[in-house]
């Protein structure tokens, strides 16, 4: 086998071969089907080798063809200034993503904050000189800088989970159009800045307003002023909720550039899309929005169950709104070696607009589950801290599965079905861990 076949890069089990889980081909792309195949057919004493184990405890829990997440990072180190740690998807546009293990926090520093780009973003972000304009359908449009937003306005901080709507597409099979992000397009950041709300109010929606459409000041990749890289929105009934912020401050400081500064939108629970950063305007339709990655299949998802690589026809997506029910093991690091044979395990769990109300933790291919120990969310839109202790009885390759349920019962599938744009990936995180 040459080198390039030694290295997998994909996320999760594959199915192919159980007729019962037939369309559920989301886990498991690996470099080449040589190297697939090989990895379905090859046996205990061999998966061991390739795991540079002696044995596998849990073997006999192993759910058919899973490719282990000790064999599944494929990552490039990435620099810019005021990041660390990111691993770089693509650099035009720039997007990164932050290894889990980088987001070990309640609060994710800004240096640790993933990188989603759709077009160039601007050179000029002068917080000073910045103008936000409220239009459309208003009684009294408004243009206002950033001071006159903080002068106007309540200024509130709290801290919200903003992700990316394709986080965890790397996992799909057959392998679905876009960044292939893992498991890192997405954060938790403390956002200062005013309540959009309060700013809509202020500009007087008028009756028959159905969507809002949101402008920004990055530019599209082909260079003509005439094309916008992105232009999202929201229903006015999202957009009127209190939770959403027009943030100028991240972590206490001006937001980074990449992350949208001076002025970005947060809007918890949907799709970061929706968060349009280097916000210039915000424009009231009576209309659902047509801009930039609204229309076609971005951002949406089929209405109805779609056999894996099936054509979808455009008529049938829906636009995505709520984020599902997610959780990021974040200690330890995928692929640690460990000695002692008790060890805390941490992560994150958030589900769009609702509260988490249970984490478990699994070490033996989800055949037992551990309560963890969960904390409370801060505010709306914040993830939710879990610890559990676990203890593996002796040495050898595991994986550590976390799962979340939501206040609605909803918990996190093992894998989901597959869908054309590869959105909403929530199944199960896996970490893999060596007990010596």
């Amino acid at each position: 086998m040459n080198d390039k076949n030694k290295k997998t890069v994909g996320l999760h089990a594959l199915y192919e071969d159980d007729p019962a889980t037939a369309d559920l081909k989301v886990f498991g792309r690996v470099a080449n089907q040589d190297r697939r195949g090989f990895l379905r057919g090859a046996g205990l004493t061999s998966m061991a080798a390739l795991l540079g184990v002696s044995f596998i405890p849990y073997h006999r829990n192993m759910p058919q063809g899973l490719i282990p997440a000790a064999m599944a990072d494929d990552t490039t180190p990435f620099s810019i200034e005021g990041k660390e740690g990111l691993t770089i998807l693509n650099d035009r546009p720039v997007n990164a993503e932050t290894p889990a293990h980088l987001l070990d926090d309640a609060i994710t520093p800004t240096n640790r904050h993933f990188i989603r780009n759709n077009g160039v973003p601007p050179v000029d972000v002068d917080a000073d000189s910045w103008q936000l304009t409220i239009d459309g359908l208003v009684d009294k449009p408004l243009t206002l800088s950033i001071k006159d937003l903080q002068d106007m306005f309540e200024v509130v901080t709290r801290p919200v989970v903003v992700e990316c709507g394709g986080n965890g597409r790397a996992a799909f099979n057959p392998p679905a159009s876009g960044n292939q992000w893992t498991y890192g397009a997405v954060a938790c950041a403390e956002w200062t800045g005013v309540r959009l709300a309060d700013v809509l109010k202020a500009a007087g929606v008028k009756p028959g307003a159905v969507y809002t459409a949101h402008h920004s000041a990055d530019k599209h990749l082909s260079g003509k002023e005439d094309k916008e890289a992105i232009s999202r929105g929201v229903p006015i009934e999202k957009a009127m909720d209190p939770n959403n912020l027009i943030a100028f401050a991240m972590n206490g400081k001006p937001i980074h550039p990449m992350n949208g500064a001076p002025l970005r939108l947060i809007v918890p629970g949907w799709p970061g899309s929706c968060s349009q950063k280097w916000l210039q305007r915000i424009n009231i339709r009576d209309q659902v929005h047509d801009g930039a990655k609204m229309t076609g299949t971005a951002y949406r998802v089929p209405k109805h169950p779609v056999a894996a690589g099936e054509k979808v026809d455009k008529k049938d997506f829906v636009i995505i709104e709520r984020m599902p029910v997610k959780s990021l093991i974040t200690y330890p690091a995928t692929g640690s070696i460990i000695s002692d044979r008790s060890m805390e395990v941490r992560g994150n769990a958030w589900s769009g607009e609702r509260k988490i109300t249970q984490v478990d933790i699994s070490i033996d291919f989800g055949a037992t589950w551990i309560k963890a120990e969960l904390g409370e969310q801060p505010n709306f839109g914040a993830w939710q801290r879990f610890k559990a202790q676990v203890s593996f009885p002796e040495s050898g390759y595991y994986e550590v599965w976390a799962r979340a349920t939501d206040e609605m019962g909803v918990s996190q599938p093992f894998g989901i079905a597959w869908n054309p744009k590869g959105y909403l990936n929530n199944s199960m995180h896996r970490v893999a861990v060596t007990v010596s």
